[in-house]
C-alpha cells in the first residue's frame, strides 16, 4: 500500500540537505507506540535479520538548495510517500498523521493536508517502475588485513539482481513466516540510472534513480512494490511506483 500525504509548512521549511532521519523519526512518532516500539527493537525477522517492512519518498515540492549550508528550503506545500506491505503500520501512519495535524520537521512544524491511499496490486511477473528514493544494493567485504568496507552495486553489475532478489526474499519469509517463491528478479535500467550519494547518521550510503523494469515471481515484485527495493528501506531507500 502507498500512503501520499500533503503538508503544509509553518513559514518556510528548512531542514539538512541530508534529511532521511528526520523523515524516519516523523513516521514512528506518528505510529502507535507499540508499533513503533516493535518495529524499532524488533521487526519482522527473517534468517537472524530484521526488517521493518517499510519504506518512504523523499520530499517532492518545489525548493532551493544551499549547499555551503548544508540546508535545502522547501516552499508552498510539500509531500511525502510512505509504503509498506503491513495494514496495521499504514493504518497506525495514516490515522496517526490526520489526527495530529501539526507534525514536527525537525524544527519546523507542518500541517497534514491530504491524503491518497493506492493500492498496486501485481498480477504478472514484469512491471516497469520509477523510483521515488534511491535503490540500495550493497555487500560488507574484508580486506586483506581483516578490516572490514562496504560496496555498492549499480544496476547491470553482475551482483546486483543477486542482492535485489536476494533481499526481497527475505522480506517476504519475514512478512509471511514462508518460504519465497522459487525465482529471483532481473532489473533492467530503462534508459540511464542516477546516482545519488546520501549521509544517513554520519554513513555515507550510494544509491540509484531511474526507470526500471522488473522481471521475476509476481509476488517478489509486490514486495518490491509495497516494502521497497533494494537495502536499508525504512531508512529512506528504494521506495518504487508502478508505471
Amino acid at each position: 500500500m502507498h500512503i501520499t500525504i500533503s503538508f503544509k509548512p509553518e513559514g518556510v521549511l528548512e531542514i539538512p540537505l541530508h534529511y532521511n532521519h528526520i523523515l524516519q523519526g516523523v513516521i514512528y512518532n506518528a505510529i502507535e507506540p507499540k508499533l513503533a516500539t516493535f518495529l524499532h527493537d524488533k521487526g519482522f525477522m527473517s534468517s537472524g535479520r530484521s526488517f521493518k517492512l517499510f519504506t518512504f519518498s523523499r520530499l517532492n515540492g518545489r525548493y532551493e538548495m544551499n549547499r555551503e549550508k548544508g540546508s535545502i528550503k522547501f516552499h508552498d506545500e510539500i509531500s511525502i510517500t510512505i509504503a509498506s506491505p503491513v495494514d496495521e503500520f499504514c493504518n497506525s501512519v495514516a490515522n496517526g498523521m490526520l489526527t495530529r495535524r501539526w507534525l514536527d520537521f525537525g524544527y519546523n512544524r507542518v500541517e497534514a493536508k491530504n491524503m491518497l491511499v493506492r493500492q498496486h496490486m501485481v498480477d504478472k511477473q514484469q512491471i516497469r517502475i520509477r523510483t521515488l528514493s534511491p535503490i540500495v544494493a550493497y555487500s560488507t567485504l574484508l580486506r586483506p588485513d581483516g578490516s572490514k568496507y562496504t560496496c555498492y552495486f549499480q544496476p547491470g553489475e553482475p551482483d546486483y539482481n543477486r542482492l535485489i532478489s536476494s533481499n526481497l526474499r527475505k522480506k517476504y519469509e519475514a512478512y509471511y513466516n514462508e518460504e519465497a517463491p522459487a525465482g529471483g528478479i532481473k532489473v533492467k535500467v530503462l534508459g540511464q540510472a542516477r546516482m545519488h550519494v546520501m549521509n544517513y547518521k554520519n554513513t555515507v550510503i550510494k544509491g540509484y534513480y531511474g526507470r526500471l523494469l522488473l522481471t521475476g515471481p509476481k509476488e517478489l515484485l509486490q514486495m518490491a512494490v509495497d516494502a521497497g527495493l533494494g537495502s536499508k528501506s525504512s531508512q529512506g531507500f528504494g521506495c518504487v511506483e508502478v508505471l
